[in-house]
C-alpha cells in the first residue's frame, strides 16, 4: 500500500487503470486507501484523492473530476446558468453542468454533482459571450424560459456583441436554426443603419 500511496497526488482523480501498473493486488489496495481516507471514491473505478485545506477536505474541480472520468481533456464545462449572465431574459437555476465532448452522452452523478455529457462535433476550448450566445440559441427548446422571448431580446441587444466574432462562432458552432435567426438579425440592422 505504501509503495501505492507514492504515486497518488492529492486534489487528483484518478482511474482504477491509472493505479493497476503500481500495484499486485490493486483491487485489495485501493479498498485499503478508501479505507484509510488516502483515496474517495466517486463511482465504480474512480476515485479522487482528497485535498486538505484549513477547513477540511477540498471536493475535486469540475475539470479534473470530468477528465478523470472520460479520461481525456478535450471537452468543454458549461452550466445554463451561464446564460443568465448575458442580459437576456434567462433567470432560471438548473442543477446540471453540461459536458460537450466526443465520447460519452447521458446524464452521470459525479461526486454527487450531476452532468450531462452531450457529443458535439465541435467546441470551442474556451467561452466567450458569444459562443454563449449562439449555444443559448441552440438550446432554447431546452430552457425553462419562454423561446420567442429570449430571441426577442437577442434581436434588440444584438449590436452590444462583436458582430465578427458573433458570425464566426455561428458559422463553426450554430444549428441552421441559429445562423438563421443570427442572419436575420443582422439583416435588420443593416438596414436600420442604411
Amino acid at each position: 500500500m505504501e509503495a501505492l500511496k507514492q504515486y497518488i497526488k492529492p486534489g487528483r482523480v484518478y482511474r482504477r487503470s491509472d493505479l493497476e501498473f503500481h500495484s499486485t493486488a490493486i483491487d485489495r489496495q485501493l479498498g485499503e486507501l478508501t479505507k484509510a481516507g488516502v483515496l474517495k471514491r466517486l463511482r465504480q473505478g474512480l476515485y479522487y484523492a482528497p485535498k486538505e485545506s484549513k477547513f477540511g477536505s477540498v471536493p475535486p474541480e469540475d475539470k479534473e473530476l470530468v477528465e478523470g472520468f472520460l479520461k481525456d481533456r478535450n471537452f468543454l464545462l458549461l452550466s445554463p446558468n451561464a446564460y443568465n449572465s448575458l442580459g437576456l431574459g434567462t433567470t432560471q437555476l438548473y442543477n446540471s453542468t453540461w459536458v460537450y465532448n466526443h465520447k460519452r452522452r447521458g446524464e452521470f452523478k459525479l461526486n454527487g454533482m450531476n452532468f450531462q455529457f452531450k457529443m458535439k462535433s465541435s467546441f470551442p476550448k474556451n467561452l466567450n459571450v458569444e459562443y454563449l450566445v449562439v449555444d443559448m440559441l441552440n438550446n432554447l427548446h431546452e430552457l425553462a424560459e419562454d423561446p420567442t422571448s429570449i430571441v426577442t431580446a437577442f434581436q434588440r441587444k444584438i449590436q452590444s456583441y462583436n458582430a465578427s466574432t458573433l458570425i464566426n462562432m455561428a458559422q463553426l458552432y450554430g444549428s441552421g436554426e441559429t445562423k438563421k435567426m443570427i442572419r436575420s438579425a443582422m439583416r435588420k440592422i443593416r438596414k436600420a443603419n442604411d
